[in-house]
């Protein structure tokens, strides 16, 4: 990408974290907060990157899509035109949630082509790693305790339904408190996994150059991530609660669990 359409597409990437920080806090609070301002800083984003995307396609004289890099930026801004149209034409303001932080991650992956100055501080480096694994596994185990707390509830759901109460159920929460455990627990383990792979992919960029995206465990924390912003979606903008909920939760474990066996088979193959 030219330098002037990097720096446009930077831009974009600025004014959509205003739209990330608009979902994080609508998550914490369980409800829509300064959407309007979140709303306009998206349309400029759009406006900023549309202009990235045009110049690269004018300087570099081919469909601006010739490399994973620009692909993410024209994927990324097809997601936030779709999004615009959505909106105008049916208000849905609780799909910003799902597609804010999405439009984000997206565009900042497709910002950070070009490579830059190694770690001026070892200490500095260390740090920055230390926090992302940290943000990561308060993340897992945010998910794991949303599937205990998902079993739980089922279980409790079940016995209600049969008028059958097992000897061990007396040490479940009622089924209200574990709905709201489902919900805290799910916004907190969002939260510690969006900020860990922004940290992580911003570690990895200043680590490894463009290769970054060959990082066997951002792939696996980003799908992880992309489940997350699923289940977010249906709890907050579909009002999945209760059962529906609880299944997702569950499923939502078992996929993480898969993608990191994944990633170790895999790791495990080029190790040797």
């Amino acid at each position: 990408m030219g330098e002037s359409s990097i720096l446009w597409l930077r831009v974009a990437a600025t004014l959509y974290t205003v739209g990330l920080i608009h979902a994080i806090v609508t998550v914490l609070r369980g409800r829509e907060s300064f959407f309007r301002a979140a709303f306009t800083a998206f349309g400029l984003g759009a406006l900023f990157q549309l202009v990235s995307i045009v110049e690269q396609g004018l300087v570099q004289h081919h469909f601006p899509a010739n490399d994973f890099f620009e692909s993410m930026s024209l994927g990324a801004w097809l997601v936030t035109i779709a999004f615009l149209i959505i909106y105008w034409r049916y208000k849905a303001e609780s799909l910003s949630v799902f597609v804010f932080p999405l439009v984000f991650v997206m565009t900042l992956v497709a910002a950070l082509r070009n490579p830059v100055s190694h770690w001026s501080s070892e200490g500095v480096r260390s740090t920055w790693l230390i926090v992302h694994v940290v943000l990561a596994l308060l993340g897992y185990a945010a998910l794991l305790f949303t599937a205990i707390a998902a079993v739980a509830y089922l279980i409790q759901e079940r016995q209600l339904k049969q008028k059958h109460t097992y000897s061990f159920s007396r040490f479940f929460p009622p089924l209200g408190t574990l709905d709201d455990l489902i919900s805290r627990s799910l916004a907190a383990g969002f939260v510690f996994i969006t900020v860990s792979i922004i940290i992580g992919i911003l570690w990895a960029w200043i680590e490894r150059g463009v290769s970054w995206i060959d990082n066997g465990l951002i792939s696996s924390a980003s799908i992880t991530w992309g489940i997350y912003l699923a289940l977010i979606f249906f709890r907050v903008s579909a009002g999945w609660r209760g059962r529906k909920a609880a299944i997702l939760a569950i499923v939502a474990l078992c996929c993480s669990a898969i993608a990191w066996m994944a990633h170790a088979q895999l790791e495990r193959r080029l190790i040797q």
